[in-house]
């Protein structure tokens, strides 16, 4: 399959976010046209600063819980990609109805405003969380445990309502379950960041990471070109069967945080030598995180075409070379 859309009108919600950023830095440079709705809770201004001076990008600043915001932002609109959203499993247990009211009453107005502009096809953000406490490796989309954190139960409502919408509506929708992404634009600071920016930060700072745990946790880390690829593949399927299912989107192979740790801080030291000699400190295991997380991506290989081309080594020394540049 083509991974190529053009001249298409496409709605990126949560677009100065990590994630959002680069779906747009790629769909612009496939020649769209993008909307980015976003409300600057975690996304970042600088991360949209590279397209403001293009013709073909238009910010709205909104927030997902007002309903004529989305409506809004949705007109005139081919495709939603949406990937607004409250992240972090501590800060859903912190704050469980902050993380109710954007993850779920944010997606559901987007996606009735969706509905009710007509717009093509649905696709959004789901997550891996979603697997809960089933043991099961690797995971395979249609057998879930139970939710282990409010952010799980958030994102799994969201599979819900979107299959819900597709029967009663007609809307085509795509969940694409993401499994631990990394990359340029994800941000290091704050309580919630993700491993692999806090891991990078605290080398940088010449600190000892720390990893929750004996470091034996393992996930399967996915390079943020990877996910791009998903989303562009989402939009363009034209198989009747390939739309209102939920596809997982990783790489496939399992990394644990031991490991991640050492080819994190090999890539660093390249451009300082100090790194190399510092070591992790251990704290406790995190409520709420499961001890393994593999996917089954075959589901996607099968119906979207999905092939994803960058490992976790090749995406991590990509990924050092940004943020040197950018943290220090």
């Amino acid at each position: 399959m083509e991974q190529i859309i053009r001249q298409a009108k496409i709605l990126v919600t949560g677009g100065a976010g990590f994630i959002g950023s680069n779906l747009i830095e790629a769909l612009l440079q496939m020649g769209n046209e993008v909307v980015c709705l976003d409300n600057f809770i975690t996304g970042k201004r600088e991360n949209l600063a590279s397209f403001r001076g293009n013709s073909a990008f238009r910010l709205i600043e909104g927030d997902i819980r007002d309903f004529s915001t989305c409506r809004k932002a949705v007109e005139n609109m081919d495709y939603v990609l949406h990937e607004a959203a409250l992240g972090s499993v501590p800060r859903s247990i912190a704050d469980p109805v902050t993380s109710t009211e954007i993850n779920v009453t944010g997606f559901v107005n987007m996606l009735f405003a969706a509905v009710q502009a007509n717009v093509r096809r649905f696709v959004y953000a789901a997550s891996s969380s979603t697997y809960g406490d089933s043991r099961e490796l690797p995971k395979v989309e249609d057998r879930i445990g139970k939710p282990l954190s409010p952010y799980a139960i958030t994102k799994y409502a969201n599979e819900l309502f979107a299959e819900n919408f597709s029967r009663i509506y007609g809307i085509e929708t795509v969940g694409l379950r993401y499994f631990n992404v990394f990359g340029k634009r994800q941000d290091p600071s704050g309580a919630y960041a993700a491993v692999i920016p806090k891991f990078a930060a605290s080398l940088i700072r010449h600190e000892s990471p720390l990893i929750n745990g004996d470091g034996s946790f393992s996930r399967d880390f996915t390079y943020i070109d990877n996910v791009v690829q998903a989303n562009i593949l989402a939009l363009l399927t034209q198989d009747g069967n390939a739309v209102n299912t939920v596809y997982n989107v990783a790489f496939g192979r399992r990394t644990t945080l031991t490991e991640l740790f050492h080819y994190l801080r090999d890539d660093l030291s390249l451009f300082d030598r100090e790194i190399s000699g510092i070591a992790p400190v251990h704290g406790p295991e995190r409520t709420g995180d499961i001890p393994h997380s593999l996917a089954d991506i075959g589901k996607a290989r099968r119906l979207l075409g999905y092939d994803p081309k960058v490992n976790v080594k090749e995406g991590l020394r990509r990924t050092s070379r940004w943020y040197f540049d950018h943290l220090r």
